[in-house]
């Protein structure tokens, strides 16, 4: 008998690999930070032993999920500005209030609450974009999360720099600081093409460029934006970036709602990743972005909630359900984008477009343990025909009982073991109140 940590045993395991394998009654063997063996369950435990049995109890196994774009820290103004444009909610309410509030402590705060509410929905891995992200990060390595973060970048000041220049030295000290951690992985991250010079651009992509790392941007978020950087750029935004190097596999694009035929031809040539936020971009009344071509033109596409002000949780099972629905009416087509095409934006393509794929994504040897096991002994999941449609149409994020991330256990039977959730949301509260008293009333 060969010697584990653990077995994760007795559930119906969905590899999430390029096959979409499904092992009726399988079990895990996990070593360590890693996944070592998979497969029926009589063969698994014929070979390997364990200290630690995790039993699954007939439930879903699978990898956890990768929420590809959010800014975790303004949990602290969730509700804060609804039924808002995205200009006048951004201008009007978020920048000042982020000036006005935004600090260390806030970020800590903020970013600790915001793991505790992924992991309960089945989070293991989220990209991250926002201020004083050192404290982000602390507060994802005390949850044991596994994250890709990176601190926002603009041509005006924002409350942890005063210069671009300034920005750019934040960033290279965090790729300095979290050299080498196990779950923290750092990307360089401009704001915006509306926000970003082109010389703070340049720099953004040297800066990626010298520690090997990807890039991030917000683009073309809704309609006017789209007309504003072409008057501005005297050319097409997608045009510009190519114009300018950084149309590359290091890109990652964030919502990418208004994209012509001619847009995702030249991502899909460039090796361009792109992050779907469906929720908020409905929220804001951003539109719909064409992801279903996008996916055929070869596009590699993740999901994300964004950011809590905007969505306004941070579950990714009810991401899923919004994904599928809403390019279905949209185009008038039920079989556009099926239950199979959207979990894997959430799993192995989510990971693909962070290039944290290497690591996450799918259970398979070799890879992080990162799983999750779903209770699907509920009404509302009851009976089960088709997994893959369950998570996406019924699984809602209440259902996930147990996570490990790295071979660690970070909940179990829906109690959190790395976060004093209750200390969490206490301080958030406080923050909260003090952001409300000198908030503008919408």
């Amino acid at each position: 008998m060969i010697e584990v940590d653990k077995l994760i045993s007795g559930g119906r395991i969905l590899k999430m690999d390029a096959e979409m394998t499904i092992i009726p009654d399988g079990s895990i063997a996990v070593k360590g930070k890693d996944i070592v063996a998979v497969g029926e369950k009589s063969q698994i435990e014929a070979r390997y032993r364990a200290a630690e049995v995790i039993d699954a109890g007939g439930g879903i196994v699978m990898p956890g999920l990768v929420n590809g774009h959010t800014h975790v820290a303004m949990t602290c103004f969730r509700g804060m500005a609804d039924d808002l444009p995205l200009m006048d909610w951004l201008n009007d309410y978020i920048f000042p209030a982020e000036a006005q509030n935004v600090d260390a402590d806030l970020a800590y705060w903020g970013s600790l609450l915001a793991c505790a509410e992924m992991i309960r929905s089945g989070t293991t891995t989220f990209c991250d974009m926002y201020i004083f992200e050192n404290e982000t990060a602390q507060a994802a390595k005390q949850a044991g999360m596994r994250c890709l973060l990176g601190e926002v970048l603009f041509d005006f000041p924002s409350p942890n720099f005063t210069t671009p220049a300034e920005g750019l030295a934040y960033t290279e000290n965090l790729f300095k600081r979290w050299d080498g951690d196990d779950l923290i992985r750092i990307f360089v991250e401009p704001h915006a093409l509306y926000t970003c010079s082109e010389p703070l651009l340049r720099d953004a992509k040297a800066l990626a460029q010298r520690y090997d790392a990807p890039l991030g941007i917000h683009l073309l978020e809704n309609r006017s934006e789209r007309i504003q950087l072409e008057q501005k750029l005297g050319r097409g935004a997608v045009s510009f970036l190519r114009d300018i190097g950084l149309l590359d596999e290091r890109l990652i694009a964030f919502h990418c709602v208004c994209m012509d035929e001619h847009d995702i031809r030249m991502f899909a040539e460039h090796g361009v990743k792109v992050i779907h936020n469906p929720e908020s971009n409905m929220k804001l009344a951003s539109g719909v972005a064409p992801i279903p071509e996008m996916i055929d033109a070869g596009v590699c596409v993740g999901l994300g909630t964004d950011g809590c002000a905007s969505n306004n949780n941070l579950d990714m099972f009810q991401e899923l359900d919004s994904a599928a629905k809403l390019h279905k009416v949209h185009r008038l087509d039920p079989v556009v984008m099926d239950a199979r095409t959207v979990l894997e934006t959430a799993t192995r393509q989510g990971a693909r477009a962070l290039g944290m794929d290497h690591l996450v994504g799918e259970i398979k040897p070799g890879k992080k343990a990162d799983i999750i096991i779903i209770d699907t002994r509920k009404p509302h999941l009851t009976p089960m025909y088709h997994e893959y449609s369950h998570l996406v149409y019924a699984v809602g994020g209440a259902d996930v009982d147990t996570v490990l991330i790295g071979g660690k256990v970070v909940m179990r039977g829906r109690r959190l073991l790395t976060i004093d959730e209750y200390e969490a949301i206490e301080r958030v509260h406080s923050i909260g109140e003090r952001i409300k008293a000198g908030m503008k009333k919408p």
